[in-house]
């Protein structure tokens, strides 16, 4: 069967990812909030620290999850949490914290920021995967003992933080590919697309070249595993990633594996992205 033809209302079924339906993006940035202070607060319950994956996009959790800390007085100080991913330069360094496009200083100017200080994640648990030193991040897993949750955006070529498919005419099986760590890489030119259009006034040369991102070894550690697809481009990817073959071309694909893999949609991304038959009268 044709997973484009799938009706709305049959998506996700018999798929191993649990497809959570949002009316809009707004509802979406909600939920993954609320998801995410729940587990902290659970962990701060039980007297454990709490260690995740967490994304620089999408943003429109992030004055959310500091509304609801701030509110209801949810500590972040047994927190530790790890960007998936930054730009870095043609010479392999991060791009300038001050840059637009930093995720380091975006994240502090979008959440960060925004968090009571009696709260906040103390600054030396906030972490990026770093050139030169990418073990970092699973030294950082291995010494908490576990990976509570993986959360962020999926891209337009269903890459889960910089994880990008193979090129075309490189061949990598899906168990090859879901054992990729922390590494450097070169940025696909859909994804520099894409981030252009929202990001750099549709200036693809103003996107970077290269990144550093967490691997999918890496995230196959998380307990929870949490995608978030907002947006009416995300409708090509979706399908494939429910209900496709689990392939290395499309990485997200590979959390039909993970025991606890689940993925937020606005409504807009459930279209089918086959194009329709328009009638127009003579």
């Amino acid at each position: 069967m044709d997973i484009n033809l799938i009706p709305e209302k049959e998506l996700g079924k018999g798929s191993n990812i649990v497809l959570e339906v949002c009316e809009t993006e707004h509802d979406l940035y909600w939920k993954m909030a609320i998801e995410m202070v729940e587990t902290i607060a659970e962990n701060n319950k039980k007297g454990e620290d709490t260690i995740m994956v967490i994304p620089y996009g999408p943003l429109g959790p992030y004055s959310r999850i500091a509304y609801l800390v701030n509110k209801y007085r949810v500590s972040l100080k047994n927190c530790t949490f790890i960007n998936m991913d930054e730009y870095i330069t043609d010479d392999m360094r991060y791009i300038d914290y001050n840059d637009p496009l930093s995720f380091r200083g975006g994240m502090d100017r979008t959440f960060y920021n925004l968090v009571d200080e009696d709260l906040n994640v103390f600054p030396e648990k906030r972490f990026f995967p770093e050139p030169g030193n990418e073990g970092k991040v699973m030294d950082l897993i291995k010494k908490a003992g576990k990976l509570d949750m993986a959360w962020g955006g999926v891209g337009i070529n269903g890459h889960f933080a910089f994880n990008e498919p193979p090129e075309p005419g490189e061949y990598v099986t899906s168990e090859e590919f879901q054992n990729r760590s922390t590494r450097i890489l070169r940025v696909s030119r859909e994804t520099r697309t894409v981030n252009c259009f929202m990001n750099c006034g549709g200036d693809v040369n103003g996107i970077p070249k290269y990144c550093i991102t967490v691997g999918m070894k890496e995230m196959f550690m998380a307990k929870k595993v949490r995608m978030c697809m907002p947006r009416d481009w995300n409708a090509g990817a979706l399908r494939k990633i429910l209900h496709g073959e689990i392939t290395a071309s499309v990485p997200c694909s590979l959390f039909q594996n993970h025991p606890d893999a689940k993925l937020y949609a606005a409504r807009v991304a459930l279209t089918s992205p086959v194009p329709q038959i328009r009638v127009y009268n003579k």
